[in-house]
């Protein structure tokens, strides 16, 4: 059986992991016949958000710990990790992308990127093993490819229908880095075929849960096609 590691940032949209997108995630992993290997960080997050108010809280989570939550358990740290553990990575959006991998929501692109986290993209993508990144974390994709020579496209939405956050400026973004943008719909997936790249825009666009879980599922299943 394949094995596809989901590489999680903690637990909560706002500080973490976008919970219905890991979840969706690991049912369309199973979906297709593969086993969910889930993957964090031994480190804190960089700070703990109320999802109720929105307001930062004076305490510290660790993202191992937190993701322990949505993997019931069930999680390895990244640093006990080899590529040849898994067959492919998908990496949900959430937050934690852009402030506990990266630091892209601090920083933008010209921030850094947790060196552990570029390492196992890059691992994956020079095995030529697929990579899925959902929602925001595109971002995280280009980070660890910045300078890399690898030329790659990817999408992180569309600015034709609605979204909550700004499409064209995280493009230009991307763009920045060496990527090379498409803008794709919630009902839509980008597939780089020859880096075996799969971006879907997930929560990035204004989307309803079915939605999100038809993206993800498309994702995953064109994922299926390089294993």
């Amino acid at each position: 059986m394949k094995k596809i590691g989901i590489l999680l940032s903690g637990c909560g949209v706002y500080d973490g992991a976008e919970i219905q997108e890991s979840l969706f995630s690991m049912l369309a992993i199973e979906e297709i016949g593969a086993e969910v290997v889930s993957i964090s960080i031994n480190e804190n997050q960089h700070h703990v958000i109320n999802h109720l108010t929105g307001e930062e809280m004076a305490e510290s989570r660790n993202m191992l710990v937190e993701s322990a939550r949505i993997a019931r358990g069930n999680v390895i740290e990244l640093n006990s990790l080899s590529v040849d553990d898994i067959d492919g990575l998908v990496i949900p959006g959430g937050f934690g992308s852009a402030k506990n991998f990266t630091n892209w929501a601090f920083s933008g692109p010209t921030g850094n990127i947790h060196p552990g986290v570029k390492k196992i993209i890059l691992d994956v993508i020079n095995s030529q093993k697929p990579l899925v990144a959902l929602c925001v974390s595109p971002v995280v994709v280009a980070k660890a490819l910045e300078n890399s020579g690898i030329n790659y496209n990817l999408t992180i939405g569309s600015n034709v229908d609605p979204s909550p956050y700004d499409i064209n400026g995280f493009s230009d973004g991307l763009v920045s880095l060496g990527a090379n943008t498409v803008m794709k719909t919630i009902t839509e997936i980008n597939v780089d075929v020859e880096n075996k790249i799969i971006t879907a825009p997930c929560y990035m666009m204004d989307a309803t849960l079915i939605e999100v879980r038809n993206n993800i599922q498309q994702a995953i299943n064109e994922m299926k096609q390089f294993l």
